[in-house]
């Protein structure tokens, strides 16, 4: 089953707030996102999807398309928009039928019936998609974009987050608030640390 996640919109459906310049802090942002789908999609799952982010946030002189371990990234360039270029990956898929599109707009959902392919949106999706465990892999291995932006004190901390390393061991807490519209049953407990992609919802603002 392939899989083709508007990138952007998926950032935002994680609720995630934060601080920091445009350039680092939606670097880090994007990076953790998908450090975080990459580590809950096996191998061959990674290989057969694409993450398509707007090429007017791309850092310059970034490829338009990217390995990130083993998933496929992409940069709407010469495109305007993320939209334009996942449209155009819908009509060319060879076989829609296989194809999952993770979006909540409306534009790639209509594009997604039209071909059959499955449309999602991003908030159904990630709510289910964090139920999934951790696949076993080797050391993160983040991306150059990242990397330059990430002092060690950074470094350690996004290691003990998204990588392998459990964190120390912590007495009883509080479990965080959970959104209204989420199920009594769900266990869902947002995996990015408080304080990230502020500057994208407030590109986002008229």
């Amino acid at each position: 089953m392939a899989l083709i996640i508007d990138g952007y919109n998926l950032l935002n459906a994680t609720g995630i707030a934060g601080r920091g310049t445009m350039g680092t802090s939606l670097a880090r942002s994007r990076t953790a996102l998908l450090d975080f789908l990459a580590e809950r999609l096996p191998p061959e799952e990674r290989r057969t999807t694409t993450v398509v982010f707007d090429a007017r946030h791309a850092p310059p002189g970034l490829e338009p398309t990217l390995d990130h371990r083993g998933m496929t990234v992409r940069f709407a360039r010469p495109h305007r928009e993320a939209d334009d270029l996942i449209e155009e990956l819908i009509r060319s898929d060879t076989s829609p039928r296989r194809l999952t599109v993770v979006s909540s707009d409306h534009r790639l959902q209509r594009a997604a019936k039209r071909r059959r392919a499955t449309p999602v949106d991003s908030d159904v999706w990630f709510r289910q998609f964090t139920q999934r465990p951790i696949q076993p892999s080797g050391p993160v291995d983040l991306s150059d974009e990242a990397e330059a932006h990430l002092a060690s004190p950074e470094l350690d901390e996004w290691l003990r987050i998204f990588g392998e390393t459990p964190p120390a061991p912590a007495g009883p807490r509080k479990s965080p608030g959970r959104p209204s519209e989420l199920p009594a049953s769900c266990d869902f407990e947002n995996p990015f640390p408080p304080g990230y992609a502020e500057d994208l919802l407030r590109s986002q603002d008229p």
